[in-house]
């Protein structure tokens, strides 16, 4: 039988990237990059052999998706950042079978998933970025999810996370679920967007996402899970917080008791709200 051994919520940010290399921006984001880097060991610690990405980045406009890709090799940049996010080269293994398991799991739960195993299909920055400082490359498989859900509910996604639960306990598979998203995500607008890097966009923003945090430390998911809808839309939620309610709909949803522990400490980045936590498996 399989398990969930580990979950998480964590950063994508791109300017990640520009922080590990020689410039004027180098080491601006270290803390993010030691949190992903301390995520990435409890992974291995936890005796994770898979990781599974819930990715803001993969918009989907119908249906939820599941990249059942066997590898993934190549040099990824940014449409979106193409200053930020540029050859980022990436090398992972797939995992097919629990990929296709988790699309026909959540689809008999209701809520229509489709597994694809296409080379032409490319995997994501909000899958690419943490692996990469995640450090975990070849030591674990990986299968990206589509954690943009356009039109979707919250709802659905709440029933998604929790067949993906099913699924992996049918595995044979040990299995990580990494939410990958921010908390408020409004960027800047464009004429100021550059001049305010470490500021948030909006302090409405800012105090909703620190009570949200509040509440992910003191274990009141009942709170959390009544408010995650409004919270996403009034606070430009990333992905409207698909990933989120993925990851809470596998540990439990309001059921769930687990204080969350905070490894990177809240951080702004462009308007956005950042986090990188770790919520136990129980």
């Amino acid at each position: 039988m399989g398990q969930l051994v580990f979950a998480a919520k964590v950063t994508h940010i791109p300017r990640m990237v520009l922080s590990e290399l020689p410039g004027p921006l180098h080491g601006c984001r270290n803390d993010a990059i030691e949190g992903l880097a301390s995520i990435g060991q409890r992974i291995l610690a936890s005796g994770a052999d898979t990781v599974v990405v819930l990715d803001t980045h993969w918009l989907s406009n119908a249906a939820y998706h599941v990249h059942a890709g066997a590898s993934f090799q190549g040099v990824f940049t940014s449409s979106e950042f193409p200053t930020q996010v540029e050859a980022l080269e990436y090398d992972h293994v797939g995992h097919p079978v629990l990929a296709r398991a988790l699309a026909a799991q959540a689809t008999a739960a209701g809520v229509t998933t489709l597994a694809h195993e296409r080379n032409t299909l490319s995997l994501e920055y909000g899958t690419l970025v943490p692996m990469h400082f995640m450090k975990l490359r070849r030591q674990v498989k990986v299968v990206s999810v589509s954690g943009w859900l356009a039109f979707a509910s919250i709802d659905e996604s709440r029933r998604v996370g929790a067949a993906f639960r099913q699924a992996i306990a049918a595995s044979d598979s040990r299995v990580a679920v990494i939410a990958s998203g921010s908390l408020s995500h409004r960027i800047h607008d464009n004429a100021v967007v550059f001049d305010r890097p470490y500021e948030i966009s909006d302090e409405f923003n800012r105090q909703c996402d620190l009570r949200a945090l509040e509440l992910w430390q003191a274990g009141r998911w009942t709170e959390f899970c009544a408010m995650l809808p409004s919270y996403a839309r009034a606070c430009h939620g990333e992905g409207w917080m698909h990933d989120t309610a993925m990851l809470l709909g596998a540990l439990g949803w309001s059921d769930y008791r687990g204080a969350a522990e905070i490894v990177t400490p809240y951080f702004t980045a462009s308007g956005t709200g950042q986090v990188n936590a770790v919520l136990p498996v129980q």
